[in-house]
């Protein structure tokens, strides 16, 4: 999903690169919270959250670009990621707008027991992480 919003990509991407924001601007309302503290910084990362069914995952950062892109691969605690990728991208338009890129690709999971979820994230709720995320910025 393409989204094209006022904020400048800095502070698009404080929010993308910090878990505890992430509930806020959920639009698959599937994250519950993340505790404070776990800002990615680096590609090995791993942050944790809770979903709103109280399961934990730990997301394994597979891409991370300072004010351009970060990407995880989330997993049960303890366990390799499934295959499923979140990927957050940010492109300077002009000074006053970030051109946000989200994408969830699903295409390599091979857990049959979270294939329901993940084809529940329709590019409607992808649009809707978008919003919530710009609105989130321009309230901050």
């Amino acid at each position: 999903m393409l989204h094209v919003s006022a904020p400048p990509p800095a502070g698009e991407q404080g929010f993308a690169a910090d878990p505890a924001r992430q509930p806020l601007w959920d639009g698959n309302d599937n994250l519950a919270r993340a505790a404070g503290g776990q800002r990615v910084r680096a590609v090995g990362d791993v942050f944790t959250t809770t979903l709103t069914t109280g399961a934990t995952r730990e997301n394994h950062v597979v891409a991370f670009e300072e004010g351009r892109r970060i990407a995880w691969e989330p997993a049960e605690p303890g366990r390799e990621p499934p295959g499923q990728l979140w990927v957050w991208e940010l492109e300077p338009v002009d000074p006053a707008r970030t051109r946000v890129v989200h994408t969830c690709d699903w295409t390599r999971l091979d857990d049959e027991t979270r294939l329901p979820r993940a084809r529940a994230t329709t590019a409607e709720r992808l649009q809707a992480s978008l919003a919530r995320l710009a609105a989130a910025v321009e309230r901050a």
